[in-house]
């Protein structure tokens, strides 16, 4: 993958007027797992010294065209020199195969190739000699050829571009970006595009969430460890959360009641799906509340039915 002479932006190319009914919209949110991150994380702290930064293959599923779910993500080899980039395509499709085939058919799960990532807060232009066409956030020319691969691999669909800042660089915070590309120039040319930043959002299942417990918990301990726990301490502190945050909700609760805080609908109208959510044969919320309006109903009547007696029993004393 050669680096060509630079090329001038004159224009945005609009595509989607174009082949707005056959080319799929743009992804405009993306959503990535722990589980990626880490193998991101890994593919970096294994990197050579002479590596400024590594990149590798994402994968993941679209819910909505507009959307991508990165769940996964391996490594890719590839070399960078001050006159081109190189990418071992056949590598990349080979770990692919590898990595669909090693999943096995109890996992129906479809996977399939979205994008790629590098990591590195900055392309090292002073070390590196790539001055040419980058930017503060480290894409420029050698990052647009990558996306022109990648494009074409996961086509008809954009591939998504998801920068990792590993905090190891001096004045470079941790974080991740995501990125759609565009065509720029008079005529389309792999080198030719421009970055667009989309929203990038972290989110995990129920079953990554004991692995992120455990790794939270070393940062409080006195020698940065963690030790896994029993089942038994498991569902201690899974009672102990819960009673927490049903402790919050009461607290929310008592305080509308009170006055004190402004109802939001919003939040009443979730707390209600969450707590109705348990099965009716199973005594859930939604049983409960019938069962606790209806012995409401019934005492307001006794109550009633007692001061009316009442009531006609003072009336024939006199």
């Amino acid at each position: 993958m050669p680096l060509g002479p630079s090329n001038s932006a004159i224009c945005v190319q609009n595509t989607s007027q174009a082949n707005h009914s056959t080319t799929p919209p743009r992804p405009t949110s993306l959503t990535i797992h722990p589980t990626a991150l880490f193998s991101i994380l890994d593919h970096y702290l294994r990197r050579t010294d002479r590596q400024h930064r590594v990149i590798g293959t994402l994968l993941g599923a679209r819910p909505t065209p507009s959307t991508v779910n990165v769940t996964h993500a391996f490594a890719v080899l590839h070399s960078e020199t001050e006159e081109q980039v190189a990418v071992d395509m056949e590598y990349h499709r080979s770990m692919f195969e590898m990595f669909v085939r090693g999943r096995g058919d109890a996992n129906k799960e479809q996977l399939n190739i979205v994008g790629w990532y590098a990591t590195g807060g900055a392309e090292k232009q002073a070390s590196q000699g790539l001055v040419q066409g980058q930017d503060q956030n480290g894409l420029g020319t050698y990052s647009a050829l990558i996306q022109n691969f990648y494009e074409q691999e996961t086509a008809p669909y954009p591939a998504v571009h998801v920068a990792l800042d590993t905090g190891t660089e001096e004045g470079v915070g941790a974080g991740v970006r995501a990125y759609v590309s565009s065509p720029v120039g008079v005529t389309p040319k792999a080198e030719n595009c421009v970055f667009v930043p989309i929203p990038c959002e972290l989110r995990f299942r129920d079953t990554e969430r004991a692995g992120l417990d455990l790794l939270l918990s070393s940062a409080s301990s006195p020698n940065g460890t963690a030790v896994p726990t029993t089942p038994l301490s498991s569902l201690h502190d899974a009672l102990l959360s819960t009673s927490s945050a049903l402790s919050r909700v009461l607290a929310y609760v008592q305080a509308v009641l009170r006055g004190t805080v402004e109802p939001d609908p919003a939040l009443g109208r979730y707390l209600w799906s969450v707590l109705g959510t348990v099965p009716d044969e199973e005594g859930g919320w939604a049983t409960s509340l019938q069962d606790t309006l209806m012995v409401s109903y019934l005492a307001n009547l006794v109550r009633g039915e007692a001061e009316v007696a009442a009531r006609l029993v003072l009336a024939g004393g006199t």
